[in-house]
């Protein structure tokens, strides 16, 4: 009997379905093993050895669906674990930093970049240590934005609340020279109507969900292992916390992806 191998996608809590539904998009035949990590959100916040700590728990409890690649889809977990996870497991491991600077700096053209992230991300300065490698010219204008994780995992995408927190973030970004902003956390692009209204059209809002997806692409096609027949695969999304939350919010995200393919809610015991 054919047993499909899935993608599995990991994150601290809904950002990662960001990346799960480009996934679903640009990939239609592949079947997702989903794990957030709604119980321990934010990651942000934490110091880093516990942050790779969750990491690895995540993959050890992921590895039992024997994937066929591993996507850390949470930004501070790919600053600080991903190496980490890499030299633990035998299939490919991609982080969403490297894809969200390269769509950047393919995009921007006053060479002036903003990023904004959760505290664990700027701190790390991996986006400008990835923008830098692509281009030493490039300006980065870094701002941590802690408060905009929790407003996503309660499902508060566009209150006054939501518009006054990034207002007060963010708003100063605006007297930079800056055409692009790197949405440097899976979780923002919830916000992404709320952000834009805050720094205006001049500035473009980049999510590496496209990047990763094309990246995922090209790695299986490279290796073969593509998945490739008719049969809609089943997805399987796993919570760690209040799993009627994270269900109502994937199923408002991910709103007609999952009603084309079977979807398996589950609870998982970890940690």
């Amino acid at each position: 009997m054919f047993v499909q191998q899935p993608i599995a996608i990991l994150d601290s809590g809904v950002g990662g379905l960001t990346v799960a539904k480009e996934v679903m998009r640009q990939l239609p035949r592949e079947k997702i093993i989903y794990f957030g990590d709604t119980a321990r959100t934010p990651y942000g916040p934490r110091p880093a050895q516990e942050v790779v700590r969750f990491t690895r728990e995540i993959v050890d409890y992921l590895i039992q669906f024997r994937p066929k690649m591993i996507i850390i889809a949470c930004n501070t977990a790919t600053a600080v674990a991903l190496e980490d996870i890499r030299s633990r497991v035998d299939i490919p491991v991609i982080g969403v930093i490297n894809p969200g600077a390269r769509a950047a700096i393919k995009r921007t053209q006053t060479g002036c970049i903003g990023v904004i992230g959760t505290e664990g991300t700027i701190r790390s300065g991996a986006y400008e240590l990835a923008l830098k490698e692509l281009s030493l010219s490039v300006r980065v204008i870094s701002e941590a934005c802690p408060l905009f994780v929790p407003l996503v995992e309660r499902g508060n995408f566009r209150s006054n609340e939501t518009y006054e927190t990034i207002r007060q973030s963010i708003g100063h970004l605006s007297q930079y020279p800056m055409d692009c902003l790197i949405l440097g956390c899976t979780h923002y692009p919830f916000l992404t109507e709320a952000i834009a209204e805050v720094v205006g059209s001049r500035i473009e809002l980049i999510s590496s969900a496209d990047e990763t997806a094309r990246d995922i692409s090209t790695i299986l096609h490279d290796k073969g292992q593509l998945s490739r027949g008719e049969v809609l695969p089943i997805h399987q999304f796993f919570s760690s916390g209040d799993p009627l939350m994270f269900k109502t919010i994937a199923q408002q995200w991910l709103g007609e992806q999952i009603e084309l393919t079977p979807v398996v809610w589950q609870v998982p015991t970890i940690g």
